[in-house]
C-alpha cells in the first residue's frame, strides 16, 4: 500500500489500519456476531499478514483487555515500521466502561500502554471520548497531560476519538489527529473533515463499514471507496482477526487509493 501523510504530523500511514479490539476483548463490542479471542500463534499470523499487505498502522488501548500486552509480545519486525496508536480516557474492568480524562491518569495510562506494548514511545495518542467531547477537552486535563508528553517525546502526536462536530471541530484546532465516524449512512461529521483537510490536520475514520455490520465485497468495495473519497482521510480502521477478510479489504483498499 502506498503510504499517506498523517496530517502534518511526519507520520506517514497505510489507508487501511488494523483495529486490535478482538485481539484481548470480546465484551460490550458492536459486531454482529460473537467472537472468541485468538490465541498468541493466531494473533501473531495476522500481525504478519497485516505487515505483509503493507498495513502499518495499529489502532489499540488499554481498554481493549490484553490486546496492548499481546502487540508489545508478538509485534513483529522492527518497532519504527509500525505506526502505533492508543488511547487514554476509557477504563474496562469487569465487563464495564468507565471514564477518566484527569491528568494524572492520562499520564499514568500513557506510562501503562508504554510498558504494555514494549516501547518507548508512541505514535499517536487518542482521548477515547464519552460523548462530552468540549467538556473534556476544555475543563478535564487529558489535553494539557498529552502536550506535556509530546514535548517530552513520549508521543508523536496526540487527538481524540470524537463523538460531535462541535467536539471535532475543537480537536482540529487544538489536536494532530481526530477520529472521526463516516461510512455510507452516516455523513454528519463531514465538516470536521473538511476542516481537517483546511489544515492538515490528519483523519483517521472509525465504523466506515459500519462496526462490520457491511456485508459483502461490493458493499465494502462502495463503502470503502465512499470512506477514501472524503477530504482530509488518512487512514480508515478495520478491526478483524480473519485473514481471508484482511486480505479482501487490504486488496480492494489498494484499488481505491
Amino acid at each position: 500500500m502506498e503510504l499517506r501523510d498523517l496530517g502534518d504530523t511526519g507520520i506517514r500511514v497505510s489507508p487501511l489500519g488494523l483495529g486490535t479490539v478482538k485481539f484481548g476483548r470480546n465484551q460490550q463490542v458492536k459486531y454482529p456476531s460473537s467472537f472468541e479471542i485468538p490465541d498468541d500463534d493466531a494473533v501473531a499470523h495476522i500481525l504478519e499478514v497485516a505487515r505483509a499487505l503493507g498495513i502499518n498502522l495499529l489502532d489499540t488501548a488499554p481498554a481493549y483487555g490484553v490486546a496492548q500486552q499481546r502487540l508489545g509480545k508478538l509485534l513483529p519486525g522492527r518497532r519504527e515500521d509500525w505506526v502505533i496508536v492508543s488511547k487514554v480516557g476509557e477504563i474496562f474492568d469487569q465487563g464495564h466502561s468507565r471514564f477518566d480524562f484527569s491528568h494524572a491518569h492520562t499520564l499514568a495510562s500513557v506510562e501503562q500502554s508504554l510498558r504494555e506494548l514494549n516501547t518507548d514511545y508512541l505514535d499517536c495518542v487518542l482521548i477515547h471520548s464519552d460523548g462530552n467531547d468540549l467538556r473534556i477537552l476544555e475543563q478535564e486535563g487529558a489535553l494539557d497531560a498529552l502536550r506535556a508528553l509530546k514535548e517530552k517525546g513520549l508521543i508523536r502526536a496526540h487527538g481524540m476519538s470524537s463523538k460531535t462536530v462541535p467536539g471535532g471541530l475543537k480537536v482540529v484546532e487544538e489536536m494532530d489527529v481526530v477520529m472521526a465516524t463516516a461510512n455510507l449512512e452516516y455523513d454528519e461529521e463531514r465538516p470536521v473533515l473538511e476542516a481537517a483537510k483546511r489544515k492538515n490536520k490528519a483523519v483517521l475514520v472509525k465504523k466506515g463499514l459500519m462496526s462490520g455490520h457491511v456485508q459483502g465485497k461490493e458493499g465494502v468495495r462502495a463503502s470503502m471507496a465512499h470512506v477514501f473519497s472524503l477530504p482530509g482521510v488518512s487512514s480508515m480502521i478495520i478491526g478483524t482477526i480473519n485473514e481471508q477478510h484482511l486480505r479482501q479489504n487490504a486488496a480492494v483498499a489498494d484499488s481505491l487509493t
